[in-house]
């Protein structure tokens, strides 16, 4: 019976990577098994998906789909999953139910234009909501429960962009006349 302190691979179980460029003697030496020339034989060249000057494959290929780059970020929430957060006693029935409180409950992640509102489960306790967005049947799912949905107004990114923008000029005129 062998020993911990005497446990080894078998004889050839483990092999040596191959260190190129070590002298002619070691059979890798000198070009170091690139060959000669060219640009496979050069540092830092990378050819992968290089097709010899024809038009790549994945550039022959045409795009698919679309991505809108203005499209909403909301953090979706469902009315059964905030009841079961208010049965274990993770949400304050007594106040606003907005944002800030649903992510302490652990009910959203992300959402930087805010929480939307869905109608998915049900809803039996008398709760105020304070959200970016609600489906109608979440808010009359809600208002059946004795509670009510404050919608906020998010201002889309584009305005804010252009808004930053134009304040923006107007102290850079400012700036000139003063």
């Amino acid at each position: 019976m062998t020993k911990l302190n005497e446990l080894h691979d078998n004889a050839g179980a483990r092999k040596g990577r191959m260190r190129v460029g070590r002298g002619i003697g070691s059979g890798k030496g000198k070009t170091a098994g690139r060959g000669q020339k060219g640009a496979k034989a050069r540092s830092g060249v990378s050819i992968n998906g290089f097709e010899g000057g024809q038009m790549p494959l994945h550039m022959r290929i045409p795009k698919r789909g679309f991505n809108n780059i203005f499209a909403k970020d909301y953090a979706i929430v469902n009315l059964g999953e905030v009841q079961k957060a208010i049965d274990a006693g993770k949400l304050d029935v007594s106040a606003t139910l907005d944002q800030a409180a649903l992510n302490a409950a652990n009910l959203t992640r992300g959402g930087k234009d805010g929480v939307r509102l869905l109608a998915k489960g049900e809803l039996t306790a008398k709760v105020s909501f304070l959200v970016a967005g609600a489906s109608k049947s979440a808010v009359e799912a809600v208002a059946k429960a004795g509670g009510k949905v404050d919608v906020i107004a998010v201002v889309p990114a584009a305005e804010k962009a252009k808004a930053k923008k134009g304040t923006a000029l107007a102290a850079k005129k400012a700036a000139k006349q003063g």
